[in-house]
């Protein structure tokens, strides 16, 4: 049985969460906390296996707590589960220990895997995460900033073109990147503008061209 501490200060976001992992098999919700303070009170009485961490809540941050948890508890795994997807955000978040990072908004089949990839050791990030991960380094080896691919998208565009040839649909690109559905929506239309493609088909087909 996965033991999971769920660290987030918004009480729905939470309920969510718990109604969620409460109905996989093997997964146990064991205690929530609304603040960083409020975990490092819990986890000895706790004693979970992986810590969700929000990263921004009122006193003390995630970022700080999980610096903490992972200093004291070096057997607890912490996963951020955060709206940020900026490179600060991550790498912070990496820096402070943190096991994984997923964006909130994931499947649920996703946040389930990275619960389980978590307590068995293994750092897990969501998709959207590991391409960023990825370019961040690949720079790195090639020595600065590579020219990206479809150079007149921008880096968001680029970043929901792949999931629209991943096949998500605009509610799922929203919840998985945390915009609202309708700047989702101008996010499309503007790539199919600099694409100068007609639909979701014809572009799907430009990505894969370019290597997304």
């Amino acid at each position: 049985m996965i033991r999971v501490l769920l660290v987030d200060d918004h009480a729905g976001f939470r309920a969510g969460l718990r109604a969620l992992l409460s109905a996989v098999e093997g997964i146990e919700v064991a205690d929530e906390a609304a603040s960083g303070e409020q975990a490092l009170a819990l986890v000895g009485r706790a004693q979970p296996d992986v810590v969700l961490m929000d990263l921004t809540m009122p006193g003390m941050g995630g970022i700080a707590a999980t610096e903490r948890l992972v200093r004291d508890h070096p057997h607890v795994r912490v996963i951020v589960l955060s709206m940020s997807d900026d490179d600060d955000s991550v790498f912070a978040a990496m820096r402070a220990g943190a096991r994984g990072y997923v964006l909130k908004g994931a499947r649920k089949a996703e946040l389930v895997r990275s619960v389980q990839a978590a307590a068995d050791g293994e750092a897990i990030f969501g998709p959207v995460i590991a391409a960023r991960m990825a370019d961040y380094f690949a720079e790195r080896e090639r020595g600065g900033p590579a020219e990206p691919s479809l150079p007149e998208l921008t880096r968001r565009e680029r970043e929901i073109l792949a999931m629209v040839a991943g096949h998500l649909t605009n509610p799922q690109i929203a919840a998985r990147l945390g915009l609202s559905q309708k700047t989702v929506r101008n996010h499309v239309s503007a790539i199919f503008t600099k694409l100068q493609v007609a639909d979701r088909a014809q572009a799907i087909t430009r990505a894969r061209e370019a290597g997304l």
